[in-house]
C-alpha cells in the first residue's frame, strides 16, 4: 500500500514539476524575441492579438508598469509612510501642502482639527487617498459631535470620519458613509483613541458641454475592510439635502471638514491617476 502510495506521489511530482517547466521556459518550437527598446524584456511575437489592448499576447513590446516602492504599513504607534510617486500632503512636520487655515494645529507630529475647511493647494482629479484618524478618547462633545469630521473629495463629496463604534446615527451619516448618500457596506470602526486608516478610489465624474455624462464613483477600504465597492456618487453631500451635480468640474481640492470635535490625523498621502498607457490608440475601422 505504501509502495502505491509512493508512486502516485512521484506521478503527481512529476506532473508538477513538468508544469512548472512548461510556464518557466518556452515551450519547443515557440520563438522567444526580446523587446526593441533593448531592455531585454522576452516574450512573443506568433500569438494572438488582443483587441482590447491592441498588443499580442506576452508582446515584450507592450510598455511595462513604472516601479513604484510602496510606503511602509502603520502600527498603533507608529505611522506608515507614503509610496515613491505619491504627493504626501501630511508628513507630521507641517502643512505646506494645504491653504492657511488657522484654526488647524500641527502637535507631536499630528494634525489637530479646528473648525472649518483644510483644503490642499493642488487640485486632484482621479487618485487613490490614504489618512489615518485618531476619534478622541474619552469623546469629546455632544453626540454628533463626536470624532466628527469629513474627508471632501474634489469640493463635491464628503466620505464621514465619525466615532461610530458605539455611537448610533442615521447610516448615511456613520463613519466611511458617502454622506447623505450611501452607508458603508459593514462598521469597520475601531474604539475611539485607536488609529483609523481610510484607503480611498476615486474616480472623478466626466462632462460633455457642461452635461454629466460619468459619475463619479468611489472604491474604499475602512481598517482593511471593504465599505464601497465601485459606488456611484450621486452629486454632492449636503446636510438633510438632495445630492446633485452644482458644476462640471473635474478636479478639485481635498480637504479635511473640522466640526467642532478634535480629531488627529497623520500619514496623508494620495496618489494622482493617470489613464493606462498600456493601450494602443483604437484604429478606426476600414
Amino acid at each position: 500500500m505504501l509502495a502505491a502510495l509512493n508512486g502516485t506521489m512521484k506521478t503527481t511530482l512529476a506532473a508538477g514539476l513538468s508544469l512548472c517547466a512548461a510556464l518557466a521556459f518556452p515551450l519547443s518550437g515557440a520563438e522567444v524575441v526580446y523587446s526593441k527598446d533593448g531592455k531585454g524584456i522576452p516574450g512573443y511575437k506568433d500569438t494572438p492579438l488582443q483587441p482590447w489592448s491592441g498588443y499580442l499576447t506576452h508582446d515584450p513590446d507592450r510598455p511595462t508598469p513604472p516601479k513604484v516602492e510602496p510606503g511602509e504599513t502603520g502600527t498603533a504607534n507608529k505611522p506608515g509612510s507614503a509610496p515613491s510617486d505619491a504627493v504626501v500632503l501630511f508628513n507630521g512636520k507641517d502643512l505646506s501642502q494645504w491653504q492657511p487655515a488657522p484654526a488647524w494645529k500641527v502637535e507631536g507630529e499630528l494634525l489637530v482639527a479646528g473648525n472649518g475647511l483644510l483644503s490642499t493647494k493642488q487640485e486632484f482629479g482621479d487618485c487613490q487617498l490614504h489618512l489615518e484618524w485618531q476619534a478622541p478618547n474619552p469623546p469629546v462633545g455632544k453626540l454628533w459631535d463626536q470624532g466628527n469630521n469629513g474627508v471632501l473629495m474634489m469640493g463635491l463629496a464628503e466620505i464621514q470620519i465619525f466615532d461610530s463604534y458605539t455611537n448610533k446615527l442615521y447610516a448615511d451619516g456613520q463613519a466611511a458613509a458617502v454622506y447623505a448618500q450611501t452607508p458603508p457596506l459593514v462598521n469597520a470602526t475601531r474604539r475611539a483613541g485607536e488609529w483609523q486608516t481610510y484607503d480611498i478610489v476615486w474616480l472623478a465624474p466626466a462632462f460633455e458641454n457642461g452635461k454629466l455624462v460619468k459619475p463619479a464613483r468611489v472604491t474604499m477600504f475602512h481598517n482593511g475592510l471593504l465599505v464601497h465597492h465601485n459606488q456611484e456618487v450621486y452629486g454632492n453631500t449636503p446636510h438633510r439635502g438632495l445630492a446633485k451635480y452644482p458644476n462640471d468640474k473635474t478636479k478639485g481640492p481635498l480637504s479635511l471638514m473640522g466640526h467642532n470635535n478634535p480629531v488627529r490625523f497623520r500619514n496623508i498621502w494620495i496618489r494622482p491617476l493617470a489613464p493606462r498607457q498600456d493601450r494602443k490608440p483604437a484604429q478606426p475601422a476600414n
